[in-house]
């Protein structure tokens, strides 16, 4: 099993998770998070005074999914997610070695 964790653009949550429920993937954890890699943030104006924002708003997205879907829900999320602009964000992919549901004690791919 993989875990895979996506950082994304706001504005392409809806994007990205009608094109993994497109493919069949149901289960996810979506939390708001702020950060920033090479755009390093931007300046503002308000009430005449400048400031620097530098951590913006992203998305994280988490899911567990079986070994044999990585590659599909890699270029899905990859394909719904990109605008062509700095700032697209990241894909982490992580080893699962257990999961368990805790409803009825289902272990591994059948507590996905």
């Amino acid at each position: 099993m993989k875990k895979v964790e996506a950082i994304i653009q706001p504005f392409k949550l809806e994007d990205v998770k009608d094109a993994l429920k497109a493919i069949g993937v149901d289960g996810m954890t979506v939390t708001e998070v702020r950060g920033h890699g090479r755009q390093k943030g931007h300046k503002e104006v308000y009430r005449g005074q400048e400031y620097h924002v530098d951590l913006l708003p992203k998305i994280k997205l988490e899911m567990v999914i079986c070994d044999n879907r990585l590659e599909e829900v890699l270029r899905t999320v990859t394909h719904a997610a990109r605008t062509g602009k700095i700032g697209d964000g990241k894909l982490f992919v992580y080893d699962v070695t257990d999961a368990i549901r805790i409803r009825n004690d289902d272990r591994g791919e059948a507590a996905l």
